[in-house]
Formats: C-alpha cells, structure tokens, sequence
C-alpha cells in the first residue's frame, strides 16, 4: 500500500472491543499505516486493554460504555469486534449516529438479524462494512484467477479447506454467545466458495462436531453445495487437524486437470494434460469389449500459478479498500448481500445440526 499518493487526511477510527481479534487483525494494520488511520477513540470494559492503545495513541480518548464513545463527534469510522452476539446491536448503534461503521464476520447470527441490519444501513446512507479477510488471501486470489483458466477445462467440483488444530477455550466456543466454527469460520469460507461457484447453489448438505475445542460448541464444520450445472464443492473448516495431515486450502478439479494452493500459500500449481495433446476421437460402444484396459497414455505437466506482480493481498488490501470507500466513496468490493447468504448458509448448518443447537 503506497500512502504517498494518498493526500486526503487518515481515517479517525474508534475502536469498540479490543480483543484478539482487534489486536490480531485490525490494530496492527492502524499501525502500519498512520498516514490513512488514526485511532482517535477506544471502548473495552477492560483498562489494561485501553492501556495498550494509550501506550501508541497517547490522545485517544478512553470509554468503558460503547453509547459514551458514541456521543463523540469527531470519529469517521467506527470498528465493531466484540462479542458475535453483540455485533447487531452495536453496529446499528453506530449506524444510528451515522458514522462508517464496520463489523467483524459474521455480521448476524440469522439472516433476519442480517436484514434488519441491512435496512437501518439503507437509511444510513449505506455506511456499513463486513470484514470478510478470505476475500483478499492470496490463495483464494489465486483460485478465483485459477476458475478462469481454460487448461483446466470445464470446472466440476471445488474443494474449500482451512484446518488448525486449537484447544480454544474463549467465548468463540461457547453456544451461548454465538461461538461455533459455522459462525467464526464458515461465513468466510462460504463467501469465498460462492464466489467460485458458476452459480447459486440449489441442494446443500452440512454436519457440526467438536473435536478439540473446549467449549460445547462446534469446531468442525462442513457443508456440501450443488449448483443446477452440477459443479459441486465440498467446504470444511477443521479445529482438530493436525499440521501433517492438512489438505490443500483450495482444490479446483476440471475435465483435463486440477489447481492447488496450499494454506498460507502465494503460488499454486496446475496439474493438467498437456494442453498441446488432443485425444484421438473415440466412440462408445454397447458391443462386447475387447479384453484388456480402457486407460490410455497422455502427457501431464505441472505448472506453477502467480498473481500478477503488484497484486495487493491480506490485510493491507482490505483496509485500502476501507479507505478508498470512505474517503472517496470508491465502490467497496464486498456486498452486504453477500455477507447476508453467507450468514443464511451459516445459520442453516446452525439450524439443522442437532449439535448446532
């Protein structure tokens, strides 16, 4: 991200949970780049946590109460992490006020919190923002550039995989208060899967379990989609699995070869027959086969895939896009009806996993 050509002045954040994920995900990026954010106001019950944001903003102004740090005036951007069952309530807060308000996936836990979440940014002059990180990895960068490669011939399945292994022991493992990998992972991993599907999904099967989570909620999630075309994907989210033994983050399989980037991964590689090689014309038969195999000999090659150079990725490219959306109003890649299916697909594994309950 090149801040010299930027002349507008940095974005005035304020700061509502300041958690791990604040910390993990939003703060470090306010921090590398002072000249597009300054923090200028932070909320948590919690003063060590203020502490941390007074030690680098030494005149942020402090709250314990999201409705104080609300009545202040001079905030463009208001970054909602807390508690996933508290991320409709606060942001419509904010939106009430009017400021640029942006909210960690998920933005609801059903898709009637979503609309209604939906309807007061509509009257906010549509000043809401998901933060939906997957959508600039440079592994799902690479399949959605992938999709489009005629070597691998027409698409028929797709395989989404994220897999850690974690004895998560905070909030985000408890059912009670909207913990549950369908909601902290699977609204992401679903979003990115819609977005290398050729077209809506029209069958769906899923399945919740905890493995190694501590709390009563789930840590696995998977969920099967079909489109009418019949291009399949298979996405799962895996708390338990153990670093030898991770699959591919994206798996793309076509008529004539397969993609794979790996999970963290800023190159994949296609495996595909050699697009120089035709096969000779063949018919079916019903008469009786001759004895002996049906495999025929063809050339395979390997290729590695690279995003185009200067390709913006993580992190930095979202929050540009934050910027550029506030401070020019440039059109924010993200829809908020796209955020709205993902949690819908969400809450149905939620709603028809006997464990999800």
């Amino acid at each position: 991200m090149n801040e010299a050509e930027y002349q507008r002045p940095p974005i005035k954040v304020a700061l509502m949970g300041l958690g791990r994920s604040m910390f993990a995900d939003h703060y470090p990026v306010f921090r590398r780049h002072p000249a597009l954010f300054r923090v200028v106001a932070a909320c948590d019950l919690l003063k060590d946590r203020r502490d941390l944001v007074a030690k680098d903003y030494p005149e942020c102004r402090m709250f314990r109460q999201f409705a104080d740090m609300l009545d202040e005036r001079d905030i463009d951007l208001v970054d909602i992490a807390t508690c996933t069952n508290d991320h409709v309530q606060h942001a419509m807060m904010s939106l009430k006020k009017g400021f640029w308000t942006l909210v960690e996936t998920p933005m609801a836990l059903t898709p009637d919190e979503a609309q209604i979440l939906r309807g007061q940014a509509q009257k906010s002059r549509n000043r809401l923002l998901v933060l939906q990180r997957g959508l600039f990895s440079p592994a799902f960068l690479l399949a959605r550039q992938a999709i489009g490669d005629p070597r691998l011939g027409p698409i028929n399945q797709i395989r989404v995989r994220r897999e850690d292994y974690v004895r998560r022991d905070d909030w985000q493992c408890v059912k009670r208060l909207g913990g549950g990998a369908a909601y902290y992972e699977m609204t992401d991993l679903i979003l990115q899967t819609l977005r290398l599907l050729p077209s809506a999904p029209v069958q769906m099967w899923s399945e919740l379990k905890r493995i190694a989570s501590l709390g009563d909620a789930e840590d696995y999630a998977h969920v099967c989609l079909k489109t009418r075309d019949m291009v399949s994907a298979d996405v799962e989210f895996n708390g338990g699995c153990l670093p030898s033994e991770r699959a591919p983050a994206f798996e793309i399989r076509g008529e004539r070869g397969v993609f794979k980037v790996a999970q963290g991964a800023t190159e994949g590689q296609i495996t595909m027959i050699d697009p120089k090689f035709a096969f000779p014309r063949r018919r079916s038969s019903v008469r009786t086969p001759p004895i002996g195999d049906l495999h025929e000999e063809f050339p395979v090659v390997t290729e590695t895939v690279t995003l185009p150079k200067g390709t913006l990725t993580g992190p930095s490219a979202f929050w540009k896009h934050v910027y550029d959306t506030v401070r020019t109003a440039a059109p924010f890649p993200l829809q908020l009806e796209e955020s709205i299916e993902a949690v819908r697909f969400s809450h149905l594994m939620k709603k028809t996993s006997p464990f999800g309950k």
